[in-house]
């Protein structure tokens, strides 16, 4: 059996069907090759007067409902022989009308004005029940706001330009479907831009937070040269790998632990007392053994 390019595959398990009469089965993977078996299963086993239920129930589960009659047209069509084969011509017959009447349907209700709101120039193509107009659609795009609302919106458009039976073209203006594929790459070059933009506001609000609450200084409750003692033996004594476990210039360490240490009192450490603390040849300036830091 031949397949059709169906864009949307619309299928449920029988675990999960609710209305099994009408709904697309399948319990295996669905790939378009399955889909369309179910379909051309389903098509066969139906009575002839649920056709026109079976096609509007189908029509409210896909998102692009044109395109998918399109595609069942397609397959019904691929498949001729097979109704053939069944002396069912009667069926494809039916089916090809019922398809034709609900696009009809659905085209109407889509020009709400008959009355273009677009002049002859600006009306890209004409087919016996409607005109496309990339003015129009621009417009159109302009109203919605959210960037996936008119990317859909453009693409359906081109959908339907594609599989349009065009009865005039104005060869003044691009081919209508270019220019909205144009509008699409616009619209996500614009959607990066805006995002990257929002990712930048929220990491600047982020640091005048951040900014806001400065950083505290830790409050030493004992001598200073407990904590100087503590990096004076990381520097010199503990050899983890054979290196000092802190590797640095005194003058380096001495800055860093007045930044972040208060003495008792609360008040900034001594950056030449922090550095004869931590001088290898200032022992005498070790805390006694019973307060000293032992790693």
């Amino acid at each position: 059996m031949q397949t059709a390019p169906f864009v949307e595959l619309v299928a449920v398990p029988t675990a999960l069907a609710i209305n099994p009469v009408f709904e697309i089965i399948i319990d295996e993977k669905v790939t378009l090759q399955n889909y369309c078996n179910a379909l051309i299963e389903k098509i066969f086993t139906l009575r002839q007067s649920d056709f026109p239920a079976f096609i509007d129930y189908q029509s409210n589960q896909v998102k692009s409902t044109i395109v998918w009659l399109n595609k069942l047209e397609k397959l019904i069509a691929n498949n001729e022989e097979i109704f053939a084969s069944k002396h069912n011509m009667c069926r494809f017959t039916k089916l090809m009308n019922l398809i034709e009447l609900k696009r009809k349907e659905l085209q109407s209700s889509r020009v709400i004005d008959t009355k273009p709101k677009a002049t002859k120039r600006q009306i890209n193509a004409d087919t016996d029940d409607r005109y496309f107009s990339f003015f129009e659609a621009k417009k159109h795009i302009n109203s919605l706001e959210n960037f996936n609302d008119k990317i859909i919106y453009l693409m359906d458009e081109i959908f339907e330009y594609n599989q349009a039976d065009i009865v005039s073209l104005n060869n003044k203006l691009q081919p209508y479907d270019k220019q909205c594929n144009q509008l699409i790459e616009q619209l996500q070059i614009m959607r990066k831009v805006k995002n990257d933009f929002e990712k930048e506001k929220q990491e600047n609000t982020n640091s005048e937070s951040n900014s806001n609450h400065p950083f505290q200084k830790i409050k030493l409750n004992g001598p200073t040269n407990i904590i100087t003692n503590a990096f004076k033996q990381m520097m010199v004594d503990v050899k983890p790998n054979g290196k000092p476990y802190i590797q640095g210039k005194i003058k380096d360490i001495s800055q860093i632990i007045c930044y972040v240490f208060l003495d008792e009192k609360g008040e900034p450490l001594s950056q030449a007392t922090v550095l004869t603390y931590l001088s290898p040849n200032r022992s005498d300036k070790d805390p006694n053994n019973d307060i000293k830091v032992r790693f």
